[in-house]
């Protein structure tokens, strides 16, 4: 465990990752198979998660994906990652999937997920805790705060929150 954990921006650890889509990550439609997206979203943002944390990260859940748009072979695909909240021990990683031909044309937003990723200890495994991010933009802020509702959500859909103690999730239909 950190002996001080100091706050940090989020631009300390917001990653970007490109891939090219080839052929072997292509479907019979010789488009991106969904498989291969997730695993690049996955590991984009657990870079991201463990530069905050500066440790190691698992994957402890990733929220509603939808595949919004094709990506056919060729293109070139950019993955950001920015923290949007961190918890005790979790953080919330909000991750974006753009595509673009090779020469950056036809650039369009695919798709995009929230990644719920855990520190842990190298040596036990054992969760630890992880220092507070500091939203300083509108746009962070406001993912800051609604990421509590996120999170409150998913602990419901887990089973592991009773929905009635879900209080920032009751102040939308209060």
């Amino acid at each position: 465990m950190k002996e001080e954990l100091i706050e940090k921006k989020v631009s300390f650890s917001e990653t970007v990752m490109t891939e090219m889509v080839m052929p072997n990550y292509t479907n019979p439609l010789n488009n991106l198979m969904g498989g291969h997206l997730l695993k690049w979203m996955d590991t984009v943002a657990a870079v991201c998660a463990g530069k905050h944390a500066e440790s190691h990260v698992v994957t402890a859940s990733v929220d509603n994906v939808s595949f919004k748009s094709s990506i056919p072979n060729g293109d070139v695909v950019t993955l950001k990652a920015r923290v949007t909240r961190a918890f005790k021990t979790s953080l919330e990683v909000y991750v974006e999937v753009f595509a673009a031909n090779m020469k950056g044309l036809e650039n369009r937003r695919c798709n995009d997920a929230y990644f719920t990723m855990v520190a842990v200890d190298e040596n036990t495994l054992k969760p630890h805790l992880v220092p507070p991010i500091i939203p300083l933009s509108a746009e962070e802020q406001d993912k800051y705060e609604s990421a509590l509702r996120r999170r409150q959500l998913r602990l419901i859909m887990a089973g592991r929150m009773k929905p009635e103690e879900a209080t920032e999730l009751k102040r939308i239909f209060v």
